[in-house]
């Protein structure tokens, strides 16, 4: 596989992402997909999707973790039912995340996406040490079947992200990068984040956002945005990438399914952005 192929956030039955239509029209060669409901991630429903992957001619790369009940309303709402995190939801969310993995095994993925939730500050704290006994459990079950868990970006600062993945202390776990995401929760400039958790880098999202107002960062979401047009930097961004030794591909996400050409039309327009970026910075 080249350098940086170009991916596209992908859905099934659920979550935010286009359609297997646009991945064939458009021709891209990698996908992260989330995980369909729950009664479809057979053995079956798998082959079938396969198909079409090989028909369209691209990858799964990672199957993202999505489970009922979550919601992205709001900041607050995020926090409340996403992830790992709810303790109210948390071992079910673990149990159905194992159900993700061998979907993603039945498609011969060997990675897993989740956003584990806002992950508790204080690391004393009952449910925070519960979270990492959890978490731990869920990394030994993959890394028997030869997976690896990348947590995406944006709910924590890059620090905290550090500090919970040393106290998990597993060699499997590792982060998706998501640049928008760090604007939108208003967690941390997305470029010295980057450089910080580098080395735990291993996928990436293309996405773009503008910062909320600073008085209400935090608290209420920035704005997403189409990919060039907002607050991250694109070239500087993959200028990063390059210099943190980041190869794998670079996957679109733009999360508009209520408008789905606009969705398309902006994909279009973000994988030309990025081919020539890439061509720019890597030369050739």
């Amino acid at each position: 596989m080249e350098r940086w192929p170009i991916g596209v956030f992908t859905s099934l039955d659920a979550g935010l992402g286009v359609r297997m239509d646009v991945v064939s029209e458009l021709k891209i060669p990698t996908i992260h997909l989330h995980s369909p409901h729950q009664g479809a991630r057979d053995e079956q429903r798998a082959k079938e999707f396969l198909a079409q992957c090989e028909q369209a001619g691209t990858t799964v790369t990672c199957v993202f973790c999505g489970s009922e009940g979550e919601s992205y309303a709001d900041i607050e709402t995020t926090a409340r039912t996403v992830g790992l995190v709810p303790e109210e939801f948390r071992a079910a969310r673990a149990a159905d995340a194992r159900v993700t993995a061998q979907f993603a095994r039945y498609l011969g993925c060997d990675t897993l996406g989740m956003h584990i939730g806002f992950v508790p500050q204080d690391r004393e704290s009952e449910t925070y040490l519960d979270l990492v006994k959890v978490t731990q459990s869920l990394l030994d079950d993959l890394a028997e079947n030869g997976q690896k868990l990348h947590l995406e970006t944006g709910q924590e600062t890059a620090d905290h992200l550090l500090e919970f993945i040393s106290d998990v202390g597993r060699d499997n776990l590792f982060i998706n990068f998501d640049p928008a995401n760090m604007i939108l929760y208003g967690t941390g400039d997305p470029i010295e984040a980057l450089k910080k958790v580098g080395k735990y880098v291993k996928s990436v999202h293309c996405k773009d956002a503008t910062w909320a107002e600073e008085s209400v960062r935090g608290k209420e979401w920035g704005c997403e945005v189409p990919l060039g047009e907002g607050d991250v930097n694109m070239r500087l961004y993959l200028e990063t990438l390059k210099e943190i030794g980041y190869d794998g591909p670079l996957t679109i996400e733009r999360e508009i399914p209520e408008d789905r050409e606009k969705q398309k039309a902006d994909i279009s327009k973000a994988i030309t952005l990025l081919e020539q970026l890439r061509s720019e910075i890597l030369g050739g």
